[in-house]
């Protein structure tokens, strides 16, 4: 079993930049497909993008892609979201997420645990 942590979500303006952190226990972090997600208000849960195994690869939305960065340190157990050039519409919850098979890292319900999410505001 895994849980997971977030951190580092704050109230930032448009055009700066957050890394959102997430802490793992347990001694299998670095054989979990890891990904990060995020809820708006009145919207659905959506994929902001994902690393693999051992961090060869990566996935990102398109929405984010170029502006966020997901990297993970195993020998911390911790993943990372590098975010920059933050916009009014990135301001949602983030969640942190693991996935034990790997197979669907877009699609939420493939993802075994969850984190409690972290507020991230982006003010124009």
């Amino acid at each position: 079993q895994v849980q997971l942590i977030e951190s580092g979500g704050r109230v930032v303006q448009a055009g700066g930049s957050l890394r959102l952190s997430c802490a793992a226990s347990g001694r299998t972090f670095s054989s979990y497909t890891m990904g990060w997600f995020r809820q708006a208000p009145g919207k659905e849960r959506e994929f902001v993008a994902a690393i693999s195994w051992n961090g060869g690869l990566t996935y990102y939305e398109d929405y984010v892609e170029g502006r966020f960065t997901i990297s993970r340190d195993n020998a911390k157990n911790t993943l990372y979201l590098q975010m920059n050039s933050l916009k009014p519409e990135d301001t949602a919850v983030y969640y942190c997420a693991a996935d034990a098979a790997g197979a669907s890292y877009y699609d939420w319900p493939s993802y075994d645990y969850w984190g409690q999410g972290t507020q991230v505001t982006v003010s124009s």
